[in-house]
């Protein structure tokens, strides 16, 4: 009973927690539900960038792939002004943005530099020398033709490419198959003295002719240079990221690894500092045979697919509902409460009615008992029929004297000694011999004292029923063996009441076999009504019982 009582005073606070925890997962989960659809959404953004930038590029690929397919239909016998027609008629400025130009490398051995020189002569009507002027490397690569060319200046016709590193890795790469091969990242312009140069990249395929051999009716290819596209790196990702709609990214490109000396685009548009680097996403792209890495991070521009506002609205909603709910069953826990507080008491009514009736009839019966008792002890000692009625209505008067007390027993406060001495003297009559009672002085509100009177009225009826208390052997020679003495154990509030009722006699008592109402009545007044403890000890010398009773201030 009282373990389930403590669950439902614990029912609302668990009831709180539990809805509390409910939801507040909930709105956890809410919220990474909410981080997990903005980087789906953002790497979908990125992804489309990313294609964008890709698309760009193989289309001025494409381009480079066009001018090799015409320089393999011509053996590579094209002039400078079949080279600047064709690119004329392409437009590059206006089609192809980002492109610097499209040339040719013509590949010699060193020291045969003065064939290549005839020929820029006979193209551009210039006589400059190939430059740089001396090389130890065992290939020169000058460029020949370039388109589109800028009139006001020619210097970059004659420069060998294969003297500068980054430029020289990817021509040797060429050389060793058919396909496209992209540099790192190089400054265009730098080679001719330019006044503005601009970070870019170049891309390099090789360029086979047919040449007679040596056999009759065989025939063997050779490569006689490279076709090159150059490509400004801030025009070409600008241009393929300006198609509408734009989107809300920044945009980092390197050549390679991610540092600042590979890094070949940077968006003019910062990323968002709110998101961080929560966001960023890192995509590997793969042109002309190089790898670039490719970061990407939202701009203020970006918007989140659901607002971040909604898992702080579903957890204060939570803990709303949570703090709800607990209320509810708070007050229906009183008011359970209050029925079974109600229940309790009307059970307690009833038992208490019972009890009383129960009692009314016993008392009945024992008076009756009583007054034959007090009959035949007093007829035993009389010696006439005046004497016995003499002592026998004595004896009557103090048992109503007694039992009058009792009827009046609505004191605020009443001795534990006169009530023992009221209760004893109604039993054994008034002659009570000294000693048989012994303990301080202790004040008994109503309820215990009338408990405690019904348990000594019992207590004294059977010692006079079943012990040698109160026989007329005793009784003449004064001689008494019942004795009571109480003690008070504790002090204030935890104050305990031991009351030790000893009966002492020659024959032995036993334990009844069948417990009879009065015997019931002592225990329920002991331990329901006065919450405290009983114990009986049947032993030779006969009987003690033993009562601890806590006490009110």
């Amino acid at each position: 009973m009282g373990r389930s009582s403590n669950l439902k005073k614990f029912f609302p606070i668990v009831a709180f927690i539990a809805v509390a925890l409910i939801s507040l997962t909930m709105a956890g989960f809410a919220y990474f539900a909410t981080q997990e659809a903005a980087r789906i959404k953002f790497e979908a953004t990125a992804d489309d960038a990313l294609n964008r930038i890709d698309s760009r590029i193989d289309l001025h690929l494409s381009l480079l792939r066009s001018t090799h397919a015409l320089f393999e239909a011509r053996n590579g016998n094209i002039s400078r002004g079949e080279f600047k027609a064709f690119f004329d008629a392409l437009g590059i400025n206006d089609n192809f943005a980002g492109l610097r130009g499209i040339g040719f490398l013509r590949l010699v051995r060193a020291g045969d530099e003065a064939a290549v020189e005839r020929a820029i002569l006979h193209d551009y009507g210039v006589s400059d020398a190939i430059y740089p002027a001396s090389t130890a490397l065992p290939w020169r690569a000058p460029i020949t033709l370039f388109e589109p060319l800028d009139p006001s200046n020619q210097s970059g016709i004659g420069y060998d490419m294969f003297t500068e590193p980054v430029r020289r890795e990817a021509i040797e790469r060429a050389m060793a198959d058919n396909q496209q091969h992209a540099s790192g990242r190089v400054q265009l312009g730098q080679e001719t003295g330019a006044a503005q140069t601009f970070t870019g990249f170049l891309v390099f395929v090789r360029l086979n002719i047919e040449t007679a051999a040596d056999g009759i009716d065989a025939s063997r290819s050779s490569t006689t240079g490279f076709l090159y596209a150059a490509f400004r790196a801030r025009d070409l990702f600008q241009t393929a990221l300006s198609r509408t709609p734009l989107l809300p990214v920044n945009i980092e490109i390197y050549d390679g690894k991610v540092d600042a000396d590979h890094l070949l685009f940077q968006s003019e548009t910062p990323p968002a500092s709110s998101f961080g680097d929560r966001l960023l996403v890192s995509r590997e792209l793969t042109i002309a045979g190089r790898p670039w890495t490719v970061l990407f991070r939202p701009t203020s521009a970006f918007s989140q697919p659901s607002s971040r506002a909604i898992p702080v609205m579903l957890g204060l909603f939570g803990l709303l509902l949570a703090g709800t709910i607990a209320l509810v069953a708070r007050y229906q826990e009183r008011a359970y409460d209050a029925v079974s507080l109600l229940h309790e008491t009307t059970e307690k009514s009833l038992l208490e009615k019972d009890l009383m009736l129960q009692e009314m009839k016993h008392r009945i019966k024992n008076s009756i008992t009583r007054v034959l008792a007090i009959a035949r002890q007093t007829a035993s000692h009389a010696t006439d029929v005046h004497e016995f009625s003499s002592s026998f209505s004595a004896r009557l008067q103090a048992m109503a004297a007694s039992q009058d007390m009792l009827t009046r027993s609505r004191w605020q406060k009443a001795d534990l000694g006169d009530l023992l001495r009221i209760e004893l003297g109604q039993v054994f009559g008034k002659e009570l011999p000294d000693g048989i009672l012994s303990g301080p002085e202790v004040l008994l509100d109503e309820t215990t004292t009338q408990a405690l009177g019904l348990t000594f009225h019992e207590l004294a009826t059977n010692a006079l029923k079943y012990g040698e208390t109160g026989n007329s052997a005793n009784t003449r020679n004064g001689d008494w063996s019942l004795k009571v003495d109480w003690s008070v154990e504790g002090r204030r509030s935890d104050r305990t009441l031991v009351l030790n009722w000893r009966e002492a006699g020659k024959k032995k008592l036993e334990a009844p076999v069948k417990t009879g109402f009065g015997t019931k009545l002592i225990d329920l007044n002991v331990t329901r009504e006065l919450r405290g403890t009983i114990n009986r000890d049947f032993h030779n010398g006969g009987l003690s019982v033993e009562i601890r009773i806590p006490l009110s201030d």
